[in-house]
């Protein structure tokens, strides 16, 4: 997992509340266990068309979001079912950070495991960040992790909340496996020692 380092990026502005997992990246592309290529499946249905062309209606086929790497979504985003391939889709696409008033719990939990910041702001500091995305399409905000907090060009500052083994993880770029194989020695010395006791189990 990549380290979450502090950036300055254009902000999309998708409008919407309670955009569930199966928007995020529907179930029929649910067909692989690898992390990537999910990003060109994410919100399918809302991005395409039928005839598979792009829906120029849709938020982030604007192209002043283009190269965004922060999302600015409405209330209780990420519900509905529990898949990690949600997280999956929004990294690949490019997203790093996602900027809400709420997040469903299992969602929020996945994005730190996937590099991805979810910031939680209050309702008035979320409505004046969309009315600057909305008066300057293309405006590029910017995420200082370290600091925890969130800065613009029309003078918003707004400082976020985060456990701190989150952010610990994030700037150093770990998720469960690299948290795991940072105790390589001790997992190693504990394996020694099991076979020496018990050698029936390792025998071949």
């Amino acid at each position: 997992m990549e380290k979450y380092t502090k950036h300055t990026s254009v902000a999309a502005l998708m409008n919407r509340s309670n955009v569930d997992t199966d928007q995020i990246i529907a179930k029929q592309f649910l067909k692989k266990v690898e992390r990537t290529g999910f990003g060109q499946h994410l919100f399918h249905d809302w991005r395409f068309l039928e005839d598979g062309s792009l829906n120029p209606d849709f938020e982030l086929n604007n192209p002043n979001f283009a190269g965004a790497k922060v999302l600015v979504t409405g209330d209780n985003f990420g519900c509905g079912s529990s898949r990690e391939h949600a997280p999956w889709a929004i990294d690949d696409y490019g997203f790093n950070t996602i900027i809400s008033t709420s997040f469903a719990d299992i969602f929020y939990n996945n994005c730190f495991k996937n590099g991805i910041l979810p910031v939680v702001v209050e309702a008035d500091t979320l409505k004046a960040l969309m009315n600057e995305i909305s008066n300057n399409e293309g405006v590029e905000f910017t995420v200082d992790l370290a600091k925890q907090k969130v800065s613009t060009p029309g003078g918003i500052e707004v400082e976020f909340e985060l456990d701190g083994f989150r952010k610990h993880n994030l700037l150093n770029g770990l998720d469960d496996i690299g948290l795991t194989l940072k105790q390589t020695e001790q997992i190693d010395r504990y394996e020694e020692k099991h076979k020496q006791q018990f050698p029936w189990l390792w025998a071949s």
